[in-house]
């Protein structure tokens, strides 16, 4: 799915990383998060780090495209999903998300 259609959703999280938890993460997020959000049907399409920031923003920042609503609800209720996102709150806190239609501006 490397097109946007006008019917793609998008999910865009937020979360910090755990101290001491950094390289437990990176590896996680490589090895297990990225290949299994793929093979669930859900696009990675960005993602962004923040090192410092003055006003309480979320360190990682990242989203997932879907082909439509159905699409990102099958995902979202999947096990696979439920068992991805456990292992991430393994290793981040303050996890937050929203599913939103996509408009081709940025959004968050």
């Amino acid at each position: 799915m490397s097109s946007l259609g006008k019917d793609n959703v998008k999910i865009i999280m937020f979360w910090d990383i755990k101290p001491e938890r950094e390289q437990e993460y990176f590896e996680f997020v490589v090895r297990e998060w990225v290949p299994g959000i793929t093979r669930m049907g859900m696009e990675p399409t960005g993602a962004w780090y923040t090192a410092y920031s003055q006003n309480n923003q979320s360190q990682i920042m990242t989203e997932g495209l879907a082909e439509d609503i159905d699409a990102m609800r099958t995902i979202l209720s999947s096990q696979e999903w439920d068992r991805l996102q456990r292992r991430l709150l393994e290793f981040v806190s303050n996890y937050r998300q929203k599913v939103v239609r996509v408009n081709g501006d940025f959004q968050f």
